[in-house]
């Protein structure tokens, strides 16, 4: 999983941008809105949802809890709810390990 710098750099993201990133059908991001407050996408005049930087990033510590490490959607919750800031943190990590064992793995296959 990875953007390109183009797209790092966009102010909203589409649920189908959102959903390709995280490999995922829309219906699951529109499903986690509803369970989790702490995602609010704007929507436009045609009711689309447009997630913002913030909300990306939430969407990365829920993927990481729910599809990641198993965690229920109520265990997720309390999770973020509670220590917020330790969960995105490794979430964080993990998505920084995994591209750098990908990059090791590229490295390896060039030799």
């Amino acid at each position: 999983m990875s953007l390109d710098e183009k797209e790092i750099e966009k102010r909203y993201y589409s649920i189908g941008e959102v959903a390709r990133f995280f490999e995922v059908n829309t219906s699951l991001i529109r499903f986690w809105e509803k369970e989790f407050d702490i995602l609010k996408p704007k929507k436009n005049k045609k009711g689309n949802r447009l997630f913002t930087k913030k909300d990306f990033d939430n969407l990365k510590v829920i993927y990481h809890l729910v599809k990641e490490r198993g965690f229920t959607l109520k265990g997720a919750q309390t999770k973020m709810r509670t220590n917020m800031e330790d969960t995105a943190q490794n979430a964080e990590i993990v998505e920084r390990l995994k591209n750098l064992r990908q990059a090791l793995i590229e490295i390896k296959n060039q030799l």
